[in-house]
């Protein structure tokens, strides 16, 4: 994927958290904003954004997650999974 596609992609999913926010939902999103990256800050690696995707998308698929079993849980771990392997 091309980093304006990341950036895209990093923008539509900081739109869902802050949909999330707005209804009140009791996730902070810490393990998001601990990384201090938005999607304005094309400037940022490409690496950068790839884990503020998985990152965010693991939390947002955690929050919508009704039990372990569900498909999203299973998509959560799989994102947190990605998320920590970029890291490295």
């Amino acid at each position: 994927m091309h980093k304006e596609e990341l950036i895209q992609l990093h923008m539509f999913l900081v739109q869902l958290k802050d949909y999330f926010e707005k209804q009140g939902t009791n996730d902070d999103f810490s393990k998001y904003r601990q990384l201090d990256i938005t999607p304005l800050q094309i400037h940022r690696s490409k690496a950068d954004h790839k884990r503020a995707i998985f990152t965010l998308s693991n939390e947002i698929a955690s929050f919508v997650a009704d039990d372990e079993l569900s498909g999203i849980a299973r998509t959560a771990v799989r994102m947190s999974r990605l998320a920590q392997i970029d890291q490295d």
